[in-house]
Parts: structure tokens; sequence; C-alpha cells
């Protein structure tokens, strides 16, 4: 405790060798470069900014700071949903005085122009990305172009439908293809872009409700093996995975009776299959059934001066809402202001009352707050892109929950980026039946490897 307490004290003296336009200056300038490492660095920076602006009553910056956290949480595929509600209520108040005027002001009508489609769904079949619409589109709605940007060496394939998002905006991926971004370009208009070094070859077609769009990287194989190549992480990392619960803890106990504890347990040992065949030194903090403290798991994992830990766990709710909630969602410590969150971790850390009361973990929580949150946002950004990106190709109604961040015991203490992945809801009758399948969790195990080795290569 008297450790954490002088690691907040340094982060408070920290906040103030820069000035608040200073710090507001610099995050601006991180989200204008569009590097992901920016974008953290400018998430940071505005969440400092925000406990300064609560800190020293300062309505204007708190309202700045929290523009700056749902931006950037936004573009890293962070839950900001609250801050995104405080700044609602922030912004709505009435902030200027009426004009002192015995003429009435006519309000102006806002004009809102609907699209006649929306899009319902985005999908990867065969290969080919499939745009799935309410209805059927005409010729007239789709506007292809190609642009090249000769001074970044850029190729851009740009789709335009007369359409609009029922979700927010995405990057999606594909080997071979430097990036490909789904977004509402216009009120009225649905904008797909394409972007790679080289030429890609672009067709599209029009089916039922669909648009279906493949993309084939031009580069020689031997170009992209250079580049993976370049990329190549150092093998001598150690990795410690926690299967959550086990022993005279079930964990949460599902649809047909099936046990948390079962299947997070047989991921883990496929997940260290996977890692030990790519060489890395990988531990499990349980070899068997057996019950693990909690505290005692982040200890096993200090004392093997793991390079990241992975706690891996299914989600439940009550049999009332079991088949509205579902999808996979990865956590990251903190003490977190989402009442989704708190109910998860509740869930998660009841299973080990006897080191601290509530009021001293939350106490702990909140010293926690800003230790190695950077590095373990980024592995639970990889951890999640992983998993999504090989069952979306598989299986069906796949849902993404999001990186969030919450208040895990499980987690403090852990001396390296540490991560809780929440696998799926045992609960939910569908996802239940693919958590007890063999295949569904070799393809978690492969996807969440897969996420390690991209988090392990981009820290490099």
């Amino acid at each position: 405790m008297i450790r954490s307490f002088f690691l907040l004290l340094l982060f408070v003296i920290s906040l103030q060798a820069l000035s608040n336009s200073e710090l507001l200056n610099r995050a601006d300038g991180f989200m204008k470069t569009g590097s992901q490492s920016n974008q953290f660095r400018a998430y940071n920076d505005y969440k400092n900014l925000y406990l300064k602006a609560i800190m020293e009553e300062d309505s204007k910056l708190r309202v700045s700071s929290l523009r700056g956290i749902v931006k950037s949480g936004n573009k890293l595929h962070i839950d900001v949903e609250q801050y995104s509600t405080e700044l609602k209520k922030l912004t709505n108040k009435k902030i200027y005085k009426k004009p002192k005027s015995n003429k009435k002001i006519k309000k102006a009508k806002k004009i809102q122009i609907k699209s006649s489609h929306k899009l319902k769904s985005i999908n990867w079949k065969n290969g080919k990305l499939v745009l799935k619409f309410d209805k059927k589109l005409k010729n007239n709605q789709i506007n292809y172009f190609i642009l090249y940007d000769a001074k970044k060496k850029i190729h851009r394939y740009v789709f335009d439908v007369h359409a609009s998002m029922l979700t927010k905006s995405q990057n999606l991926k594909k080997d071979g293809i430097s990036r490909i971004k789904l977004a509402q370009y216009k009120p009225n208009t649905l904008r797909l872009v394409i972007e790679n070094s080289s030429k890609v070859k672009v067709s599209f077609k029009k089916k039922n409700n669909s648009l279906i769009v493949s993309m084939k990287s031009t580069a020689k194989v031997s170009e992209i093996a250079k580049n993976y190549t370049q990329r190549k992480v150092d093998k001598t990392k150690i990795i410690v995975i926690d299967a959550g619960h086990g022993g005279k803890d079930p964990g949460a106990v599902g649809y047909k009776k099936y046990r948390e504890k079962v299947v997070v347990f047989k991921i883990a040992k496929d997940l260290k299959k996977i890692l030990k065949s790519r060489g890395y030194k990988v531990f499990m903090t349980r070899e068997k059934d057996i019950f693990v403290k909690l505290s005692k798991r982040t200890k096993y994992a200090n004392r093997k001066n793991a390079d990241i830990f992975v706690s891996i766990h299914a989600n439940a709710v009550d049999k009332i809402i079991a088949e509205k909630a579902y999808g996979i969602e990865c956590y990251f410590l903190s003490p977190s202001r989402s009442d989704r969150a708190k109910r998860v971790a509740a869930q998660e850390n009841s299973a080990d009352l006897s080191d601290m009361n509530k009021y001293g973990k939350n106490s702990f929580l909140n010293l926690l707050n800003h230790h190695n949150i950077l590095a373990s946002n980024k592995l639970a950004i990889d951890l999640q892109r992983g998993m999504l990106g090989l069952l979306n190709k598989e299986y069906k109604n796949v849902k993404d929950g999001g990186v969030r961040e919450g208040p895990f015991w499980v987690l403090v203490g852990a001396q390296m980026p540490s991560v809780l992945v929440e696998v799926g809801f045992i609960s939910n009758s569908r996802e239940a039946k693919r958590l007890v399948k063999d295949k569904y969790r070799k393809t978690i195990a492969k996807g969440l490897a897969n996420g390690i080795e991209r988090y392990f290569a981009n820290c490099n």
C-alpha cells in the first residue's frame, strides 16, 4: 500500500510539470498522427486532464478532456460509455444567458437527411467482405472509385453507398491488406475504404440485399514474407496463463449445468500448447482442477518474471436475460465507472474475499489506476482482435463485446501487462453449446495466441 501511495504521488507531481493547455495540445497532436501508439498516449493524456479538471473544478477543461477520451476511446475500441454520458449531460446544460430582446427567436428546424437503406451486418465469407442491407440495392446507390496518393505511395479503393450504419465506424482486417475502414461519411453516405501500399485487385457484385466485395493484394509472396520476418518477435518472452476458478470454485454454472472452470481450463491448455509450439516459455497458474487463491495467481506470474499475464474466464447472467446476453470481451485493470464492468468483476472477484475487505480493495484499486494500464490496454485490444478475427470466419453471430476497464482482483499485483478474457456467456444456450465443443475452444485459443504474437511484435 505504501509503494502504491508513492506511485500515485509521483503521478500527481508529473501532471503538474505541464500546464493544462500544453497537455491538451500534446494529446490533440497525438490524435492527429493516426498511429495507434500515439492514440493510446492521447487517451492517457485526456484521462490525466480529466482528473485535473475534477481536482481544479475546471468545467471547460472537463468538457475538453471528456471529448478527447470519447474520441480516442472509440478509435481504440475502449468502453467509454460512461464518459460519453457525462459529456452529454455537461454539454446539454444552458451555459449562455438569453439575449435581452422582446422579439421571439424562432428555433431553426434540424434538417435530417434519411437514407433509404440501412446496413444490417458485416461479415467475411470465403475471404470476401459481405455487407448486408435491409433492402435490395440499386445500381445508382453505389459509387466506386480509385485514388492514389503519390506522396505517401498509398492506393485507395473507395465505395460510397447511399445508406446508413446501425453500428459505429469499424476497422476490418485481412491478410495482405494494410487497412480497411467502414464509416458513415455523410448522413446519407456509407463509405468503405481499402488502403494498401501495393495495388489491390478489387471487384464487387450485388446479390439480393448484399454488396459482396472481393480484394486481393498484388504484392509478391516474397515481399509479404520479407515484411513478416522484419516483425519477428522475441521468442524468449514468458507467458503465464491463468485458467479461472477451479477445485471447490466452479465459477459460473450456465446452460445445462456447464461449468466455467472446465471450459476455461481446456482453452488454457490449448493456448499453452499452441504458444509452446511457437517457441514461447509458457506457464499455467493451475495444471489441474484445484482451487488457487486470486492473490496467489499474480504472485506466481511475478515469480516467473512473466512478460504478460492472461486470465481466462466465461461470463454469465441470470436466466431471465440469458438468451439476450452474449459476446466476447476483454478487460484490463482499472477502478471502472461502468456498471457492466462492475457486475462482471463482482462475479469474478466473489470466489476469494479473504485477502481484503471491500473498502480496502476499492482503495487499493484506485491507487493502481495508472499502473501498467497502457500496455494492458494494448494487449486487451490485440487479444480481442485475435479471437474475433478467427471466429468470425467460421461462425455466425459472434458478438464483439469490446475492450473494457474493470476492477478485477485477480489482476491486482501483476508486475506485467495483464488482461482478463471473457470468452463468451456460458449462460447463453448458443455460446454454451459452442464453448463445450473442442473445435470452437481451439479456435479461441489460436486467436488468443495470434493476439499475443501481434502484441509482442508491436512492442518491439
